[in-house]
C-alpha cells in the first residue's frame, strides 16, 4: 500500500512518539529529539497516554492485538497536529500498516488511523522534508568521522537514505565516510532475531566487519532496535566503536556551540 500523502507540518506543535525502546533504554535519545526542535522554537508536547504502536504484535501476525495497541495510540494522540518519532519502523508502522490495520467497517477509528498515518513523521525525514531544514547551524567539540547504517523500514518503506546524511554534512567539524553495504540489515529485524538467530548472527557478523574496515570514529543510525544490535556485536567482538542514533549526534553539536 502506498503512503498516504499530507500536509506541510510546518508551523505546527510536534507530538513526540518516543517509542518504546527510547522510553525503556534511550531516554537521552528522546531528549536529544526535543532538544533539537526546541532549538528551532518547535512546540514540542508528550502524550503521557502513548504506549506502543502495535508493529511487535503485527509482525508476529497477531492483528487483533496489534489493533488493540494501536486503538490505545490513537487515542493518545488523538489532538496531535503532528507525529514526530526518532525511529523509521515505528513511523512505518503507523504510516504504512495503519491504513490497512483499520478498515471503512471500524467507523471513526478508520477515519482516526487514516489521519496519523498522514501526520506522522520520522525525526530526521521531519526536519528535511518537511520543515525543508537541512542546516541545524551545529558544531562538535572536535573533529569526527562518520558513516551510516541504513535501517531497513526507513529505508525501504519510507524512502529515507539521505535526510539524516544531510543534517550531519552540513554540522561543522562532522566527516562523513561511506560504509560498505550500509544498505543491508545488520541482523536484528525485530522478532526476526529471536525466530531465525543463526542467520540473524550471521548477518550481524558481516556487519560488524564492515563496521571494524570503515575509516570512522562511529557509525549513526535512525533506529535504535538496530544500534542495539549492532553494538551487542562490537562489544563481543572488542571493539572500540559503537552506534549512535542520529538525534544523539546532532545534539551534541548543539551542546558543542553552546558551550
Amino acid at each position: 500500500m502506498a503512503l498516504l500523502k499530507r500536509e506541510s507540518p510546518k508551523d505546527k506543535k510536534v507530538s513526540l512518539f518516543v517509542t518504546c525502546i527510547v522510553d525503556m533504554i534511550y531516554p537521552e535519545t528522546g531528549m536529544s529529539v526535543v532538544d533539537i526542535l526546541e532549538h528551532l522554537n518547535i512546540q514540542v508536547d508528550f502524550p503521557m497516554e502513548q504506549t506502543c504502536c502495535g508493529q511487535p504484535a503485527f509482525n508476529a501476525g497477531h492483528r487483533t492485538d496489534a489493533k488493540t495497541v494501536a486503538k490505545q495510540f490513537l487515542k493518545a494522540f488523538k489532538d496531535a497536529e503532528v507525529i514526530v518519532a526518532p525511529s523509521g519502523s515505528c513511523a512505518a508502522m503507523v504510516r504504512h500498516e495503519y491504513p490497512t490495520l483499520f478498515t471503512p467497517e471500524d467507523g471513526d477509528l478508520y477515519e482516526q488511523a487514516q489521519r496519523m498515518a498522514s501526520i506522522t513523521w520520522e525525526f530526521t525525514e521531519f526536519l528535511v522534508e518537511g520543515l525543508e531544514i537541512e542546516r541545524l547551524d551545529l558544531e562538535l567539540p572536535t573533529k569526527e568521522t562518520f558513516a551510516f547504517h541504513d535501517a531497513c523500514h526507513g529505508l525501504r518503506v519510507l524512502g529515507l537514505g539521505q535526510s539524516a546524511r544531510r543534517l550531519l554534512h552540513n554540522m561543522k567539524n562532522a566527516e562523513l565516510v561511506e560504509l560498505n553495504e550500509a544498505n543491508v540489515c545488520c541482523g536484528f529485524g525485530g522478532l526476526f532475531s529471536v525466530k531465525m538467530p543463526d542467520v540473524s548472527n550471521a548477518m550481524l557478523a558481516n556487519k560488524v566487519d564492515n563496521i571494524n574496515a570503515v575509516e570512522a570514529d562511529t557509525i549513526v543510525t535512525g533506529d535504535v532496535s538496530c544500534m542495539t544490535q549492532m553494538n551487542g556485536g562490537l562489544s563481543r567482538n572488542k571493539s572500540d566503536k559503537r552506534v549512535q542514533h542520529i538525534a544523539n549526534v546532532l545534539a551534541k553539536g548543539l551542546k558543542g556551540r553552546d558551550d
